[in-house]
């Protein structure tokens, strides 16, 4: 199993939820996908792209501005 990054650093809505769609269709089944985001609005759009796609949202976290997420490919 392979983990991946994606800096959405300076992208705002839908940016990030776009690239991190391409990256995780690029990717097998039980790889990792680390996500950094300055968006706000990324914390619940994740959230709400993980329930749809069925990935597994395995962490979300905020370091001062910057949102964090790690999306595992099912």
């Amino acid at each position: 199993m392979a983990e991946h990054e994606l800096n959405a650093e300076g992208l705002n809505c839908p940016l990030p939820i776009l690239k991190a769609k391409k990256a995780l269709k690029g990717m097998d089944v039980g790889d990792t996908l680390k996500i950094r985001s300055t968006d706000p609005g990324s914390v619940a759009d994740f959230a709400a792209f993980c329930t749809h796609t069925g990935n597994e949202l395995l962490s979300s976290s905020s370091e001062g501005d910057i949102y964090l997420f790690e999306i595992k490919r099912t």
